[in-house]
């Protein structure tokens, strides 16, 4: 038995973006790909690592020794990925990342059995960062998530802001899956920064913005509220009225070409909704991975890891996308822009496109050096 193990957020402020819907993508993945390897059927489990590091460890612990688990996918959340990381290179199990944003995943915490699938905090600085100083946003203020992936993000993107001529004004930190952020935009308001930055996801993010047209802020004209991570479902909890043009950055669209519109048909015939970059991307994942252990005739996590960086990817979420030493998969990104209410002509029909950013664009280069497992 080949088991592949989806361990994410089942029922926290993630679930909507990964959760259920990164296991049935893998599951999809799993049945397009034949259901075995060889002769060898592929099993898939999931489990809720509630956002806590220690249950996270506990869990890849068991999966690994007890119930032969060969890769762990999805987890969507940074602290409990990073722990996570390092019981994977210990067992010679697989890691791949999907809603993980933090660049120690490539530094300092850099192993061969791990893959950063979807995006890093780079990335979502470098394309939306850019693109709003450009267009006038050149002073910021930070909202952040206090954990791994909101410190990340909101460091690289003020390291854009500031080499692109911008200026960063200040910044507040909340806890993970708060309701409410009176008191923090209270302070970025009284900053008078022209861009109040969320680095943030999942519900935070949605609760900050409907907070900030509570407050006035969105469209007040003096200042605008700019999503440094921000997933379709989040547009459709939040609604077109409070979303609208919004700017953002995503890996997949479900509505690019055939070959999206197909996968995503099929995606919501089971969930009901479309996919997210997250969960499209746990699809691609999950297949290449598939792909190369049959290729490799192993299930050694670094050997297979190591076959998956050899071979470049080809699919509706990374056409010809490689995967770096140092585990970054890079592909194309995409600069969206929010739909108005009377753009959107049907269901899920939520973003317009601005520009398509090549992989070399779009993802920082490899600093030699950096990688732990490459020094």
């Amino acid at each position: 038995m080949v088991k592949l193990g989806v361990l994410t957020d089942m029922s926290g402020p993630y679930s909507d973006y990964a959760g259920n819907g990164s296991f049935t993508a893998v599951k999809m993945a799993v049945e397009d790909f034949g259901g075995k390897i060889g002769d060898t059927p592929v099993e898939v489990v999931v489990a809720d690592h509630q956002n806590k590091s220690d249950v996270g460890v506990s869990i890849a612990r068991s999966w690994y020794d007890v119930d032969k688990v060969d890769a762990i996918f999805d987890i969507s959340n940074s602290a409990v990925a990073l722990a996570v990381m390092g019981v994977t290179k210990e067992k010679d199990k697989a890691v791949l990342l999907g809603g993980v944003s933090t660049p120690k995943v490539t530094t300092d915490s850099c192993t061969p059995n791990s893959v950063q699938y979807i995006y890093d905090a780079n990335v979502l600085s470098n394309v939306v960062g850019k693109a709003i100083v450009r267009d006038g946003g050149d002073t910021w203020f930070f909202l952040t998530v206090d954990f791994a992936f909101g410190h990340g993000l909101e460091k690289t993107t003020a390291d854009v802001v500031k080499a692109s001529g911008g200026k960063i004004l200040g910044s507040v930190r909340f806890p993970l899956n708060t309701p409410d952020f009176s008191s923090f935009l209270l302070q970025a308001q009284a900053s008078n920064a022209k861009i109040i930055a969320l680095a943030s996801a999942g519900a935070d993010t949605t609760n900050a913005i409907k907070g900030a047209t509570e407050f006035g802020i969105s469209g007040s004209g003096k200042q605008r509220v700019a999503t440094l991570l921000t997933f379709i479902t989040d547009v459709h909890s939040m609604g077109l009225n409070q979303a609208k043009n919004l700017l953002l950055t995503t890996a997949f669209y479900w509505d690019a070409d055939d070959a999206t519109r197909a996968f995503a048909k099929r995606f919501h015939e089971r969930m009901g909704k479309m996919p997210t970059m997250v969960q499209a991307g746990m699809y691609s994942a999950a297949l290449h991975y598939l792909k190369s252990a049959a290729k490799a005739q192993t299930d050694a996590g670094s050997k297979v890891v190591a076959q998956m960086k050899a071979d470049p990817i080809d699919d509706f979420f990374s056409r010809g996308g490689r995967i770096r030493p140092d585990g970054l998969h890079e592909h194309e990104m995409q600069l969206m822009r929010v739909k108005t209410p009377a753009e959107s002509k049907a269901p899920w029909d939520y973003y317009a496109l601005l520009s398509k950013v090549a992989a070399a664009d779009a993802f920082s280069p490899m600093v030699p050096g950096a990688c732990a497992a490459l020094r």
